[in-house]
Protein backbone atom coordinates (compact mmCIF):
# COMPACT_ATOMS: atom_id res chain seq x y z
CA UNK A 1 0.00 0.00 0.00
CA UNK A 2 1.27 3.46 -0.83
CA UNK A 3 1.47 5.93 2.01
CA UNK A 4 2.72 8.96 0.11
CA UNK A 5 -0.30 10.97 1.24
CA UNK A 6 0.13 10.06 4.92
CA UNK A 7 1.67 13.42 5.78
CA UNK A 8 -0.70 15.49 3.66
CA UNK A 9 -1.89 18.44 5.75
CA UNK A 10 0.35 17.76 8.75
CA UNK A 11 1.87 20.72 10.55
CA UNK A 12 4.55 18.64 12.27
CA UNK A 13 7.50 16.82 10.78
CA UNK A 14 6.57 13.26 9.86
CA UNK A 15 9.44 10.94 9.07
CA UNK A 16 8.61 7.67 7.36
CA UNK A 17 10.87 4.64 7.10
CA UNK A 18 9.50 1.21 6.22
CA UNK A 19 6.80 0.56 8.80
CA UNK A 20 8.04 3.20 11.29
CA UNK A 21 6.64 6.69 11.44
CA UNK A 22 7.79 9.50 13.70
CA UNK A 23 5.85 12.67 14.29
CA UNK A 24 7.58 15.55 15.99
CA UNK A 25 7.93 19.24 16.54
CA UNK A 26 8.78 21.73 19.22
CA UNK A 27 6.06 21.69 21.87
CA UNK A 28 6.75 24.66 24.10
CA UNK A 29 3.32 26.33 23.89
CA UNK A 30 -0.26 25.10 24.17
CA UNK A 31 -0.69 25.92 20.46
CA UNK A 32 2.21 23.66 19.51
CA UNK A 33 0.80 20.83 21.63
CA UNK A 34 -2.57 21.33 19.94
CA UNK A 35 -0.89 21.14 16.53
CA UNK A 36 0.70 17.79 17.45
CA UNK A 37 -2.65 16.47 18.67
CA UNK A 38 -4.31 17.73 15.49
CA UNK A 39 -1.76 15.84 13.39
CA UNK A 40 -2.31 12.68 15.45
CA UNK A 41 -6.05 13.02 14.79
CA UNK A 42 -5.33 13.56 11.09
CA UNK A 43 -3.18 10.41 11.00
CA UNK A 44 -5.89 8.41 12.76
CA UNK A 45 -8.46 9.60 10.20
CA UNK A 46 -6.07 8.65 7.38
CA UNK A 47 -5.72 5.16 8.85
CA UNK A 48 -9.50 4.71 9.11
CA UNK A 49 -10.01 5.94 5.54
CA UNK A 50 -7.42 3.42 4.31
CA UNK A 51 -8.75 0.56 6.48
CA UNK A 52 -5.60 0.43 8.59
CA UNK A 53 -4.84 0.63 12.30
CA UNK A 54 -1.95 2.00 14.25
CA UNK A 55 -0.48 -0.34 16.84
CA UNK A 56 -1.18 1.92 19.78
CA UNK A 57 0.86 -0.31 22.06
CA UNK A 58 3.98 0.68 20.11
CA UNK A 59 3.16 4.40 20.00
CA UNK A 60 5.10 6.38 22.60
CA UNK A 61 5.78 10.01 23.36
CA UNK A 62 9.37 11.10 23.98
CA UNK A 63 9.36 14.51 25.70
CA UNK A 64 12.59 16.37 24.93
CA UNK A 65 13.91 19.58 26.44
CA UNK A 66 13.77 21.26 29.82
CA UNK A 67 10.81 23.50 29.00
CA UNK A 68 8.66 20.76 27.52
CA UNK A 69 5.20 20.90 29.14
CA UNK A 70 4.95 17.07 28.84
CA UNK A 71 1.48 17.25 27.36
CA UNK A 72 -0.42 13.96 27.14
CA UNK A 73 -1.36 12.98 23.61
CA UNK A 74 -3.92 10.46 22.42
CA UNK A 75 -4.88 8.35 19.44
CA UNK A 76 -8.67 8.33 19.41
CA UNK A 77 -9.57 7.87 23.08
CA UNK A 78 -6.37 6.07 24.12
CA UNK A 79 -3.70 8.12 25.86
CA UNK A 80 -0.22 7.47 24.51
CA UNK A 81 2.36 6.36 27.04
CA UNK A 82 5.46 8.43 27.53
CA UNK A 83 8.98 7.08 27.44
CA UNK A 84 12.40 8.15 28.72
CA UNK A 85 14.22 6.57 25.75
CA UNK A 86 13.23 5.32 22.31
CA UNK A 87 15.06 3.39 19.65
CA UNK A 88 14.79 4.65 16.09
CA UNK A 89 16.71 2.94 13.29
CA UNK A 90 18.88 1.21 15.92
CA UNK A 91 19.75 4.51 17.63
CA UNK A 92 18.68 4.78 21.25
CA UNK A 93 17.74 8.37 22.05
CA UNK A 94 16.87 9.45 25.57
CA UNK A 95 15.30 12.63 26.90
CA UNK A 96 18.73 14.15 27.64
CA UNK A 97 20.23 13.22 24.25
CA UNK A 98 22.87 11.24 26.12
CA UNK A 99 24.43 8.42 24.13
CA UNK A 100 25.61 6.46 27.17
CA UNK A 101 22.79 3.92 26.92
CA UNK A 102 23.51 3.53 23.18
CA UNK A 103 27.23 2.94 23.87
CA UNK A 104 26.46 0.39 26.59
CA UNK A 105 24.06 -1.45 24.28
CA UNK A 106 26.57 -1.52 21.41
CA UNK A 107 29.40 -2.67 23.69
CA UNK A 108 27.19 -5.47 25.02
CA UNK A 109 26.35 -6.62 21.48
CA UNK A 110 29.98 -6.43 20.38
CA UNK A 111 31.15 -8.36 23.46
CA UNK A 112 28.54 -11.03 22.79
CA UNK A 113 29.75 -11.45 19.23
CA UNK A 114 33.37 -11.59 20.43
CA UNK A 115 32.35 -14.35 22.83
CA UNK A 116 30.78 -16.33 19.98
CA UNK A 117 33.92 -15.89 17.88
CA UNK A 118 36.11 -16.95 20.80
CA UNK A 119 34.06 -20.13 21.37
CA UNK A 120 33.62 -21.14 17.74
CA UNK A 121 36.88 -20.21 16.01
CA UNK A 122 39.92 -22.31 16.91
CA UNK A 123 42.53 -20.20 15.16
CA UNK A 124 43.81 -17.03 16.80
CA UNK A 125 45.85 -15.97 13.78
CA UNK A 126 45.52 -12.33 12.88
CA UNK A 127 44.62 -13.28 9.28
CA UNK A 128 41.59 -15.18 10.60
CA UNK A 129 40.50 -12.97 13.49
CA UNK A 130 40.90 -9.52 11.95
CA UNK A 131 38.36 -10.08 9.12
CA UNK A 132 35.89 -11.52 11.65
CA UNK A 133 36.39 -8.55 13.95
CA UNK A 134 36.10 -6.09 11.07
CA UNK A 135 32.93 -7.64 9.68
CA UNK A 136 31.08 -8.67 12.84
CA UNK A 137 32.26 -6.58 15.80
CA UNK A 138 33.55 -3.24 14.56
CA UNK A 139 30.25 -2.13 12.93
CA UNK A 140 28.61 -2.25 16.37
CA UNK A 141 31.36 -0.13 17.90
CA UNK A 142 31.08 2.40 15.09
CA UNK A 143 27.29 2.47 15.13
CA UNK A 144 26.16 6.10 15.26
CA UNK A 145 29.65 7.38 16.07
CA UNK A 146 28.99 10.41 13.86
CA UNK A 147 25.96 11.20 15.99
CA UNK A 148 27.36 10.82 19.48
CA UNK A 149 30.93 11.91 18.74
CA UNK A 150 32.73 10.59 21.86
CA UNK A 151 30.67 12.73 24.20
CA UNK A 152 31.87 11.20 27.45
CA UNK A 153 35.18 9.63 28.42
CA UNK A 154 33.41 6.70 30.13
CA UNK A 155 31.57 5.85 26.89
CA UNK A 156 34.78 5.97 24.87
CA UNK A 157 36.57 3.78 27.43
CA UNK A 158 33.73 1.25 27.37
CA UNK A 159 34.09 0.81 23.62
CA UNK A 160 37.89 0.73 23.86
CA UNK A 161 37.65 -2.17 26.35
CA UNK A 162 35.88 -4.21 23.67
CA UNK A 163 38.69 -3.36 21.24
CA UNK A 164 41.34 -4.40 23.77
CA UNK A 165 39.52 -7.68 24.36
CA UNK A 166 39.52 -8.34 20.62
CA UNK A 167 43.24 -7.54 20.42
CA UNK A 168 43.97 -10.01 23.22
CA UNK A 169 42.26 -12.72 21.20
CA UNK A 170 44.54 -12.25 18.17
CA UNK A 171 47.95 -13.84 18.07
CA UNK A 172 50.50 -11.12 17.44
CA UNK A 173 48.32 -8.25 18.70
CA UNK A 174 48.23 -9.09 22.41
CA UNK A 175 50.64 -6.21 23.13
CA UNK A 176 48.03 -3.70 21.94
CA UNK A 177 45.73 -4.65 24.81
CA UNK A 178 48.04 -3.08 27.40
CA UNK A 179 46.71 0.30 28.43
CA UNK A 180 49.06 3.14 27.67
CA UNK A 181 49.41 6.06 30.02
CA UNK A 182 50.08 9.42 28.58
Amino acid sequence: MFINDLDKGTECTLSKFANDKNLGRMADTPECCAAIQGDLDRLENWAKKNHMKFNKGKCRVLHLGKNNPKHQYRLEVDLLGSSTAEKDLEVLVDTKFSMSQQCALMAKKANGILGCIQKSVASRLREVMLPLYSALVRPHLECCVQFWGHQFKKDRELLERVQRRAAKMMRGLEHLSVMRKG
